[in-house]
């Protein structure tokens, strides 16, 4: 995969070192020792190559940019539209960034992934984030790869499957969950609407009282049911008529910007 850099500039040399003695080196070693987080922040914007760009002082090939982030055509790419987005702010690590900058930062990656399906017709994408030198991060920026890929692209990211014990995986169990707080927290899921029979029995129960408004229990419109064949894996669906009245209409935009059917059984292969 192609490395965290830009312009050809060699990811792993800080510009501020570059023909400096070894007295110099440890000196600016010593400075950076003793500056304020502040301080530290902003030496480190001067020696990126990614706030240069982000500053418009080195060019770019930019797709996309917003208040907060920017995504770039990577120079070097692991395959052909490989992108780069990255936060505007400089931050060195993913933990670094506030929910919020994450949260919108995971969007823009979302979009550009839809859109590089969309515009390569490309039969997937690979999300990388290298977070930390052990992980691979050779930028002192934080950013996400966004790469497309096809069949037969020369590109392997498949993991290595190891064997552990039960005993170790419920120590790596133990020491995650007391290092993220009170154990593991259930995520509340949102409220399903009930099945078609559970539908119609609690219809026929309120018929019987005499009661005719059934909100709260009407199943969902368009509820699909899927039997699996055991035997010959076919798949069966059957889907339930839609009730009576004008559908909703959907924006043109919506229509170009969601993924298909289609879109997803390319994906996955089907």
């Amino acid at each position: 995969m192609a490395d965290d850099k830009e312009d050809g500039e060699a990811p792993n040399e800080q510009p501020a070192q570059q023909g400096m003695t070894p007295e110099q080196v440890a000196e600016l070693q010593e400075k950076i020792k003793n500056m304020s987080p502040e301080e530290l922040r902003e030496f480190q914007k001067k020696q990126c190559i990614f706030c240069h760009i982000v500053s418009g002082k080195v060019q770019s090939k930019k797709i996309f940019e917003d208040d907060s982030t920017l995504a770039i055509l990577d120079i070097n790419p692991a395959n052909p539209g490989h992108v780069l987005v990255l936060p505007k702010e400089h931050y060195s690590i993913m933990p670094q960034l506030s929910e919020e900058e994450i949260a919108h930062l995971f969007m823009v990656v979302k979009t550009i992934s839809n859109g590089a399906l969309r515009a390569l017709a490309a039969g997937g994408v690979n999300v990388v984030v290298q977070n930390g030198i052990a992980a691979g991060q050779k930028a002192q920026h934080f950013m996400v790869h966004i790469i497309p890929r096809k069949d037969n692209d020369g590109l392997n990211f498949e993991l290595p499957q190891k064997e552990i014990s039960d005993e170790a995986l419920e120590a790596l169990r133990v020491k995650l969950a007391e290092k993220l707080g009170s154990g593991v927290k259930q995520i509340p899921l949102a409220p399903q609407r009930p099945k078609m029979k559970e539908f119609l029995q609690k219809k026929a129960e309120l018929a019987q009282k005499g009661q005719v408004d059934v909100k709260g229990v009407s199943p969902q419109p368009d509820e699909t049911i899927v039997e699996v064949n055991d035997d010959d894996s076919d798949m069966k669906m059957e889907k339930w008529k839609k009730p009576k009245g004008a559908p909703k209409k959907r924006s043109s935009k919506e229509d170009k910007d969601e993924i298909s059917l289609d879109d997803i059984a390319k994906v996955l292969g089907g």
